[in-house]
C-alpha cells in the first residue's frame, strides 16, 4: 500500500489503476478481494495482510474494523498525526487550488483513548454480528442490539460490551442498561416497522467536574418504566448526577426529540475550556473532546492577534463556547448561531461567567450577515468562523468579501470546505498559516484553523 486516502482508507495503484483498501496501512503487502469497481478506481476488501507495515500497531478494540467508530486503532499515533498534516495539506492543493500553503505539523493530545465526553448509542431491533461471532458456535438473539451502527447501514446496531472512546465507566453503564432493557421485556426501535420502546441512550460525562448525565430517547412517554429506570440508576451508578427522557415519536433515527423530561437532577451537566464553565443540556452542542478543544480555541486566540480594542464577530458561534473564551481580551463578541436553543444556552454560559461583552443573536447566516447587521453591530476588527462541515454559504463568503477585516480566523472541522471557501476569497486573503489539531484520535477527522492575512 502505498499512501492513506480519504475516509481512513489506504490506496494502492496497480498499472496506474487506484485500489482503495479500508483496514490496509501503507507500507502493508496484502491480499485484498475487490467489491466495486469504477473506471478510475476501485474498492477492496483486506483479507490477509502478508508483510506488515512498520506504521501498524495493536488495536486496543475487540469490534475493531466492524464498528467502524475508530478506524485509525491499528495505525500507530505519529502517523496518525502525520497522515492528518498530509490530508489537510491534499485539500489545499488538490481541493482549494492553492500551490504552497505553510501546513503546520498536528497538535495531538495525550489521552488517545477515553477521550469523548458524549456518546450516543443506539437500540434496534436488528442486531449485526461480527465475523467471529459468526463464526462461533454460539447462538445470538439478533431482536435486540444496543451499541453503535456499522458504517453504511441505518438498520443494524452491533451489540457492543465494550467501547474505548468515552470512559470505562460509560461502557460499565451500557453493558447494564442492556441488561436492565432485557430482563424487563423493554422493546427496541424497529427501524422499518416504527415500533418499540427504547430509541437511543446518550451519556454525557464532564471532564473537568464531576458530574454525569444519562438521556434515554424513548418513542413515548412511560412514567412506571423511567421511574425503575431512574431507581435503578440511583442504586448501581450513583456518578449520574442527572437523568433526561427525550421523547422521539418521529421516524426519524435522532436522538432530538419534540420534548425532554427531567426526571432527576438539574438536566444539565457542566464542564470547563479555560477559565470559562459551560451548561450543557441534554440537546446542546459541546465540542466532544474538552481537552483538545481548548489547545483548538487557544490556537484561534493566537491567530487572531486580538486587542483590547477589537470588535471580534463569532459566527456559527453554537453554545458561545469561543466568544465566551476569548471576551476577555476583547471590547465586544458579536455571536450568531441558527440555532435558537444554541443561542439561548449561549447567553446562560455569559451570564454565569460574569461576561458582559457578548452579544448573541439567532438567525440564519445567509439571510442575517449583511449591511444592515453589520450597521447595528457595527464593523469587526476581527473575524472568526467555525461552519459546520458543509462550509459557508456563498452570500456567506460574499458579505466576508464586503467587510474584508484585516484579521481573519477560520476553524473546520472540514479541510475540503474550507479550501473550497477560501479559494473564493483568494484575491483578497493570503493563508498565511494552517494548523490542524487533533480532537478525533483513531479516526480520519481532523479539525483546521486557518489565519488568513489581508492582502
Amino acid at each position: 500500500m502505498e499512501k492513506f486516502a480519504d475516509r481512513g482508507k489506504s490506496l494502492t495503484k496497480l498499472d496506474g489503476y487506484v485500489v482503495f483498501v479500508a483496514g490496509a496501512v501503507p507500507g502493508d503487502t496484502v491480499k485484498a478481494r475487490v467489491f466495486k469497481k469504477r473506471k478510475k478506481f476501485a474498492e477492496a476488501t483486506l483479507l490477509e495482510v502478508v508483510t506488515p507495515s512498520p506504521l501498524r500497531t495493536e488495536a486496543k478494540c475487540a469490534y475493531f474494523l466492524t464498528c467502524g467508530g475508530c478506524k485509525w486503532q491499528h495505525v500507530n499515533y505519529e502517523s496518525q498525526l502525520e497522515a492528518k498534516t498530509q490530508s489537510v495539506r491534499d485539500a489545499f492543493e488538490h481541493h482549494g487550488g492553492f500551490d504552497s500553503v505553510q501546513v503546520e505539523n498536528t497538535l495531538g493530545t495525550d489521552n488517545t483513548y477515553y477521550y469523548r465526553n458524549k456518546m450516543e448509542f443506539s437500540f434496534s431491533s436488528g442486531r449485526w454480528l461480527t465475523p467471529t461471532e459468526i463464526s462461533s458456535d454460539e447462538k445470538f438473539d439478533t431482536s435486540f442490539a444496543l451499541g453503535l451502527h456499522v458504517p453504511g447501514n441505518w438498520a443494524k446496531v452491533l451489540d457492543l460490551s465494550e467501547c474505548h472512546l468515552q470512559s470505562e465507566l460509560s461502557a460499565e453503564l451500557v453493558n447494564a442498561v442492556r441488561t436492565l432493557s432485557l430482563e424487563n421485556g423493554w422493546k427496541p426501535w424497529d427501524t422499518r416497522r416504527h415500533v418499540g420502546y427504547l430509541r437511543h441512550l446518550v451519556i454525557r460525562q464532564s471532564t473537568k467536574m464531576p458530574e454525569m448525565m444519562v438521556n434515554l430517547v424513548t418513542s413515548y412517554v412511560d412514567t412506571e418504566r423511567m421511574a425503575l429506570f431512574a431507581e435503578f440508576l440511583q442504586a448501581q451508578f450513583p456518578q449520574v448526577t442527572t437523568l433526561v427522557n427525550t421523547i422521539n415519536s418521529t421516524q426519524a433515527q435522532t436522538a432530538f426529540g419534540e420534548e425532554a423530561h427531567v426526571i432527576f437532577g438539574s438536566g444539565v451537566v457542566h464542564d470547563k475550556i479555560g477559565d470559562c464553565t459551560f451548561e450543557i443540556a441534554s440537546n446542546a452542542f459541546f465540542q466532544t473532546n474538552t481537552v483538545q478543544a481548548q489547545v483548538l480555541y487557544e490556537v484561534a486566540l493566537e491567530y487572531a492577534e486580538l486587542k483590547p480594542t477589537d470588535l471580534v464577530y463569532d459566527l456559527y458561534c453554537g453554545a458561545g463556547t469561543i466568544s465566551c473564551f476569548i471576551a476577555p481580551h476583547v471590547k465586544q463578541v458579536v455571536g450568531v448561531e441558527l440555532i435558537n436553543e444554541a443561542v439561548k444556552n449561549a447567553r446562560r454560559n455569559a451570564k454565569a461567567n460574569g461576561i458582559e461583552n457578548v452579544t448573541f443573536v439567532t438567525g440564519d447566516m445567509m439571510r442575517l450577515f449583511n449591511a444592515a447587521f453589520v450597521k447595528k453591530h457595527g464593523r469587526p476588527d476581527v473575524l472568526i468562523v467555525d461552519p459546520p462541515r458543509a462550509g459557508m454559504h456563498p452570500k456567506v463568503v460574499d458579505q466576508i468579501r464586503e467587510l474584508a477585516p484585516d484579521r481573519f480566523v477560520y476553524i473546520s472541522c472540514n479541510p475540503m470546505t474550507q479550501a473550497r471557501d477560501l479559494a473564493l476569497l483568494s484575491d483578497i486573503y493570503k493563508i498565511d498559516k494552517i494548523q490542524p489539531v487533533d480532537l478525533f484520535p483513531h479516526t480520519h477527522h481532523i479539525e483546521s484553523v486557518a489565519r488568513l492575512k489581508k492582502k
